[in-house]
């Protein structure tokens, strides 16, 4: 989507460093790359090389851009700036669970999709498992005449908004500047006006609006607007399907009934919760994750790496993130408040996002926009475990020169979901895929020493262990007891359990929630040092491994489920 430039008429107060930070998270955000040089970065956004190097560096450490050699990559934090918008915008919360109902009981994926500018932006999605599957990611933006929503939206533009619309239409008339959906084929832009105009005047009239195949072939959608409080549209339901289950007139009939009753039930849920912007005044808490802690990204950091940290950047992205602590618009005391800035420095930083048109001012405070999702949340909530794990991994295993792994507990085994292997001469030979049974791991143990109690007696009793090595623990009340251990000292420890010669060593990683969704470890040979040893060396580093992947996992998954791969 196009952004506010100097010749739009950039504030006096407006900060330098936030505004090109950002335009560096744009950069990385866009496109199909997913790697990219710091001289390319200087090249598509036009700043000195030397001003992309400082940018980079105060990322990398405030932990929204990783390297890799060097290439540099969004990280799993800078999820954490979508969150802000989806949690206080509060639609993820209270409206997916009526959209996965909606689904399940149609059998069609549905999304929730609100207005940002003149495209449409994805909130969630609920969807099927099919060979042709929808696949748009929570953040996607789509141009307005390309989509069911989109008329709903339009139909209340104004001239200027249509103005806006023709003038990018005009400039972008294959739609390259999304790239979550195929180019437009080459049309005339009268008819292209003239088919979306009649679109929304059809919307406008009736409350509903159908895609037959605007995004692409053979994609239907049939879409409703959800009000809040106030009568105002917040945001647009649709139900989608393919060709080859409907027309676009039987989706229509079929979906219609319980789409209209979904719609219903999120409005009621937005009127019970007094949702603040969808028409309410109340600024209700937001159950959420800490942000970092005041000065956390201040002074300290300054000071460490000197002139290569912009500070106002760092504080800026605070401002931002902050946001996600309160539902609806935040007064400037309490954002001056909750990331302990002075008022002037918490004032310029939203001067400088609102020009941007990242946040917006409203009689009672400043609201989120859903723009800040375009700042990777689609790349990222497309994350599995495994890609989130595996950088860290990587950098695990050059710190203690042994293989290291994550798995999940399937049924009685663990299988492994990501693996990097040292580089020594005997080393483990596991693949992603393995399964291995959970009693006589590390993993597993720990896994199973995370289950509710009562889930975790009923699991051990089924399970019947079996001598694989002359360690290896063969009675349920043995193993009963090596699983509470694992429990209570919040480490696994396997001593040849599994293999002889085999000593693992393993961690939790949990999700937002401080639920355990995984374990992570460090195998190696046991002749190459004592236990003591080995203990004291790999458990400090295994568990900050396993702390990075849980904050990672946290800030990806907290409104997108995160796969197992």
């Amino acid at each position: 989507m196009p952004q506010p430039t100097e010749a739009q008429g950039a504030p006096e107060e407006l900060v330098g460093p936030l505004e090109r930070g950002l335009a560096v998270l744009r950069v990385m955000a866009a496109g199909p790359e997913l790697r990219h040089r710091p001289g390319d970065l200087a090249r598509t956004t036009g700043l000195a090389r030397s001003t992309i190097d400082r940018v980079a560096t105060t990322l990398v450490r405030l932990g929204l851009l990783r390297t890799e050699g060097r290439d540099l990559l969004l990280a799993p934090g800078a999820a954490e700036l979508g969150n802000a918008y989806l949690a206080s915008c509060g639609l993820p919360e209270l409206l997916v669970p009526h959209a996965v109902a909606l689904a399940d009981a149609l059998d069609e994926s549905v999304s929730v999709a609100v207005p940002d500018g003149d495209g449409v932006r994805f909130l969630a999605q609920a969807t099927r498992r099919r060979a042709m599957a929808i696949s748009f990611r929570t953040g996607d933006l789509l141009p307005a005449e390309r989509c069911a929503p989109g008329a709903l939206f339009a139909a209340r533009w104004d001239a200027a908004d249509l103005d806006r619309w023709r003038a990018r239409r005009a400039k972008d008339p294959l739609d390259t500047g999304f790239p979550s959906v195929p180019p437009r084929p080459a049309s005339p832009a009268e008819e292209v006006e003239a088919a979306f105009l009649d679109r929304v005047r059809e919307a406008r009239e009736t409350g509903l609006a159908v895609d037959d195949q605007l995004i692409e072939p053979g994609l239907l959608a049939v879409a409703l607007p959800v009000r809040g409080p106030d009568g105002a549209v917040v945001c647009a339901v649709s139900v989608v399907s393919h060709t080859s289950r409907h027309s676009a007139e039987s989706l229509r009939e079929a979906a219609l009934p319980p789409l209209r009753r979904a719609v219903a039930a999120m409005e009621g849920a937005l009127a019970a919760e007094d949702v603040p912007g969808a028409g309410a005044d109340a600024a209700p808490p937001v159950p959420a994750p800490a942000p970092a802690a005041p000065g956390a990204s201040g002074p300290a950091l300054k000071e460490e790496l000197g002139s290569g940290f912009l500070q106002s950047l760092a504080r800026g992205l605070d401002v931002l993130r902050a946001f996600g602590r309160l539902r609806g618009p935040v007064r400037l005391a309490e954002l001056a408040r909750l990331t302990g800035l002075p008022r002037a420095t918490a004032r310029r930083s939203l001067i400088t996002l609102r020009h941007l048109g990242y946040v917006r001012e409203e009689p009672d405070g400043f609201l989120v926009l859903p723009r800040v999702l375009e700042l990777g949340y689609a790349r990222l909530s497309g994350l599995s475990l495994p890609e989130i794990a595996t950088p860290h991994l990587v950098a695990l295993v050059l710190r203690v020169h042994e293989s290291a792994s994550v798995a999940v507990l399937d049924g009685d085994d663990i299988r492994y979901v990501a693996r990097v292997a040292s580089t020594r001469i005997m080393h483990i030979d596991i693949t992603v895929g393995t399964r291995l049974p959970a009693y006589a791991t590390s993993m597993g143990r720990v896994l199973l020493g995370s289950l509710p109690e009562g889930e975790r007696a009923a699991r051990l009793g089924r399970i019947t262990p079996e001598a694989l090595t002359p360690r290896t623990v063969t009675t349920h009340e043995g193993l009963d007891e090596a699983v509470a251990a694992t429990a209570e000292r919040g480490y696994g420890w396997v001593e040849q359990e599994l293999e002889e010669g085999l000593r693992s060593l393993a961690a939790a990683v949990t999700d937002g929630t401080g639920r355990v969704v995984a374990a992570v470890n460090v195998a190696l040979h046991a002749g190459r040092a004592t236990p003591e040893e080995s203990l004291a060396a790999l458990l400090p580093p295994l568990r900050e491994t396993a702390a990075l992947i849980s904050a990672d996992l946290a800030a990806v998954g907290r409104f997108s489920p995160v796969t197992t791969g």
